[in-house]
């Protein structure tokens, strides 16, 4: 990798840090060393190739297009499953609700998390729930050039939906004409609670880019169909009162998460998933000048999603039974109507993104970015009773959106010497709102829908001004510091039902988040850093506003719930050779009024909502290591272990949680990954990802994790052999789940999955 001014290779290795995990340092040249400074080189990608500032005061982590390429990449989340204390709930191939948690944040928790694709943002920040995921599908795994994590709110140039981790995916775009075509296939075999039988499906997907002097594009499409493992099992506990009923059969007995006996019925609520899925993206950019470059994006992301469910029971002539009174061994059951109603999902997405900006090497520099993204159709079809016509329910979160505008000024000096500042400052916008209503159907699948039966919505808006300074003090200090001002506002808010109607008045809140971070070059291979963050997350419309109607009162949503108020420290060490880098971080972060739904066990009835937890307080240490050529140079070496410590401090709403390790966070994660480069055209990839002992409750009540509704602690490997058989097509056969080991988060994951793909390149 090109360096220059020459005269500053002995820090390259600390430069390569400041850019990502990913990045090995050039080789030293011949010329004689001379005094260092922590920016006196710079990696000719820094700019142009890195969506990370250089002077990122956080640990980060870099995933390359190449190693994209060795593992089992399907969807674009599946970039992530091996860094250092990540985990990704993706439920199956395909999974619309893939979120992530990362150190002291759950899955649950997903607006503690940021994610842009060059510069737009693909979270959707309008709830903080498994259902209101990133929108991955508007990235194409195969485009990218790069994915690069920041851990923590440390930097402030992000907001602080930071907290958890910032991800940052680029787009390669291409120099010349480029046309390419993949084509997978995947499926898994279950066999479990009465299921036996395949789940599969395939992706196609093609893309054309090319560059003409200043101008250059890349347009993709694709095409998923996946048929997930069931889900959601319908359940009852075991009964023992006697009673009329109809006598069944193949009702499967269980112990539930809570220790107690069940009886398995079937297969029911989100079931088991059939999603067929339409992507396109494309990217355009025009170089303006040498210095200046404008880019536009537009992507485009639609669903058809069936949730199919099924009946175990059968009566004396074997026909199946869904609803009614039951007897299973003599006890009595109740089925209600809706239990194994099926239900199905329309999606129609569409992003907008325009940017203009300058990468000069020094001098100023100065970028504006901005975003729309509309949830143009978002539509919930659900059945009363089982059947292929009849009554139902129709949920339309159509119109719901977010929008963004952030502008950011930077100096950088043409030489950074003793005493020098790279100075950023910028402004940032952005805008939500919800728009949710439900409605009745009298005919479920195909009908329009009629009377008006419930509907919430409201909206939200920040905007924020930031500075941050990397002063070099001298040859080996320099000092991060910064400040995030912001101004949040919610307003809009409301509920309604058929027969009532409230609204919320105008809500608003300003704080200034304090960043401060301290970095030591020990010697030429050794990095130390230190940092510090007040970050500020604020609420959601959908946890401000969605609640319930009990016929006479709104209930079940508060609209001044506090926003989070998060207080984190980092201390780093990096170490760097010819071919790797390794990483020693402990952390400490000390959340205030973090939101999240639990019940309110200190009043009767007990009430369930979006609440403030007084205190989260975690604890935690992450080792990592990536190589290349760390024997001989035929194996690269990816690995990594984090122990985290999340224990709820103070929580007077729910006293037994007090002292219990946070929902859905373990204790333990780790991960390895290990490529063999067999020759020049063959790679072979085995990796390994254990998680440790989750809770699916915040009191711990869920005793038993290894059965439907637990959470498991883990381990599983993965492997994929590639081929690159001409010089245009490349073939790929891979595991996941080599063991086939069966094991929970909540919902029962994947079996041993087989996939199989090729690959054409021109």
């Amino acid at each position: 990798m090109p360096i220059f001014p020459s005269d500053g290779r002995v820090l390259a290795r600390a430069i390569a840090c400041a850019i990502g995990a990913g990045v090995v340092p050039a080789h030293a040249t011949d010329d004689p060393p001379r005094p260092t400074t922590l920016r006196e080189v710079r990696v000719s990608a820094t700019r142009q190739n890195s969506a990370v500032d250089p002077d990122m005061p956080s640990a980060v982590e870099t995933v390359t297009a190449q190693k994209l390429d060795r593992l089992n990449v399907v969807n674009t989340e599946d970039a992530l499953r091996y860094l250092p204390a990540f985990g990704i709930r993706k439920r199956f191939i395909g999974d619309e609700n893939a979120t992530f948690s990362v150190r002291g944040t759950s899955n649950q928790q997903s607006a503690r998390g940021l994610v842009y694709l060059d510069g737009q943002l693909l979270s959707n920040l309008l709830g903080n729930t498994w259902g209101t995921p990133p929108r991955w599908s508007m990235a194409f795994p195969e485009n990218l050039a790069r994915v690069e994590v920041l851990y923590g709110a440390y930097s402030a140039l992000y907001p602080g939906n930071a907290i958890g981790a910032t991800v940052l995916m680029t787009t390669r775009m291409p120099d010349r004409l480029e046309v390419t075509a993949d084509v997978q296939g995947f499926t898994q075999h279950v066999d479990t609670y009465g299921v036996d039988r395949d789940y599969g499906g395939s992706r196609q997907s093609a893309t054309i880019g090319d560059r003409s002097g200043r101008f250059a594009f890349l347009l993709g499409v694709s095409h998923l169909q996946s048929n997930g493992q069931p889900l959601v099992y319908a359940t009852q506990n075991r009964a023992t009162a006697t009673g009329a009923g109809v006598a069944v059969s193949g009702a499967i007995g269980d112990t539930g998460a809570n220790g107690l006996p069940r009886e398995v019925l079937g297969i029911n609520a989100e079931g088991q998933e059939a999603t067929s899925q339409d992507e396109a993206h494309l990217r355009l950019t025009y170089d303006v000048t040498p210095d200046l470059t404008a880019a536009v994006t537009a992507g485009y992301w639609s669903q058809d999603l069936t949730h199919r469910t099924e009946s175990f029971l059968r009566d004396a002539s074997g026909r199946p039974v869904y609803t009614g009174p039951v007897t299973i061994d003599g006890a009595r059951y109740v089925l209600p109507a809706s239990f194994f109603a099926p239900s199905t999902r329309q999606s129609r997405n569409y992003l907008y993104g325009a940017s203009l900006g300058t990468h000069r090497q020094s001098g100023w520099n100065i970028e504006g970015n901005a975003s729309y993204f509309d949830m143009d159709r978002n539509r919930d079809r659900v059945a009363s009773a089982v059947g292929d016509d009849g009554p139902g329910l129709l949920t339309a979160g159509d119109g719901s959106r977010w929008r963004t505008f952030d502008l950011r000024a930077s100096h950088t000096p043409d030489t950074l010497d003793a005493n020098t500042h790279v100075v950023s400052v910028g402004y940032h916008f952005d805008g939500y709102r919800l728009r949710n209503a439900s409605f009745v159907l009298p005919d479920w699948r195909n009908g329009p829908s009629t009377a008006f039966t419930s509907g919430n919505g409201g909206s939200t808006q920040t905007q924020a001004l930031y500075v941050q300074d990397a002063w070099q003090l001298d040859e080996r200090w320099r000092l991060t510091a910064g400040a995030r001002y912001e101004q949040w506002r919610a307003f809009g808010g409301g509920r309604a039902t058929a027969s009532a109607s409230t609204a919320y008045a105008p809500r608003k809140e300003s704080h200034t988040s304090p960043k401060l971070s301290l970095t030591y070059a020990a010697s030429d291979a050794l990095l130390l850093r230190l940092s510090g963050a007040r970050a500020y997350r604020f609420p959601t419309v959908n946890e401000l506003f969605q609640g319930s109607f009990n016929g006479i009162a709104f209930i079940n949503n508060d609209p001044n719930l506090k926003p989070e108020n998060d207080l984190s420290r980092e201390l780093s060490a990096e170490w760097y050779r010819d071919n790797g880098v390794a990483r020693f971080t402990v952390y400490r972060s000390d959340t205030r009024n973090t939101l999240f739904s639990q019940t309110d066990t200190t009043v009767f009835p007990n009430v369930t909502n979006v609440q403030n937890v007084s205190l989260v307080r975690t604890r935690g240490a992450e080792a990592s290591y990536d190589g290349t050529g760390v024997v001989w140079s035929w194996l690269d070496l990816t690995a990594n272990a984090a122990y985290t410590q999340a224990t709820t401090v103070r929580n007077p709403r729910n006293p037994a949680s007090v002292g219990k390790q946070f929902y859905r966070i373990p204790r333990w994660r780790a991960n390895v990954v290990a490529t063999w480069h067999a020759d020049p055209r063959t790679t072979v990839t085995l990796a390994g990802r254990y998680s440790g002992r989750q809770y699916n409750t915040l009191d711990h009540s869920d005793i038993d994790p290894d059965t439907f509704g637990g959470a498991s602690a883990f381990l599983t490997f993965d492997a994929k052999v590639t081929w690159r058989a001409t010089d245009h097509v490349e073939l790929g056969v891979g595991v996941d789940n080599l063991t086939d080991r069966r094991y929970y988060v909540y919902y029962p994951y994947p079996s041993r999955t087989y996939l199989v793909e090729a690959k054409y390149r021109l």
